[in-house]
């Protein structure tokens, strides 16, 4: 996969708490799930593909060890979701609430 986030492969990424981090990746659940209902396919396996790369990201770093389980299944979710032709409502709405903690606690501790 050619990866789309250059600079924050190259380190930037672990300078980026955890709650920022899980919530950049959920701007890309979003801008997937997003693009997904406006029906453009191209874009929503871009914004799926950032999001993936992210998860990746932050699952490599080894400060994140104790949060590995939940990183790695919403991971899987996700992917799960991107495989779903008519995502739920329900899906679409868990997904939307489980991200907004995390951009809610990132912009709490800037």
């Amino acid at each position: 996969m050619n990866r789309q986030h250059q600079d924050l492969a190259k380190g930037r990424w672990r300078h980026l708490n955890f709650m920022e981090q899980m919530a950049n990746i959920g701007s890309e659940v979003e801008r997937f799930i997003n693009w997904r209902i406006k029906n453009n396919e191209i874009f929503a396996q871009k914004a799926f593909e950032r999001a993936l790369e992210l998860f990746d990201l932050t699952i490599d770093q080894p400060l994140n060890f104790y949060r590995l389980k939940e990183i790695s299944r919403a991971r899987e979710s996700v992917a799960e979701l991107y495989e779903e032709k008519d995502m739920s409502e329900y899906s679409i709405t868990a997904w939307k609430k489980y991200f907004s903690h995390f951009s809610y606690a990132a912009r709490r501790n800037r």
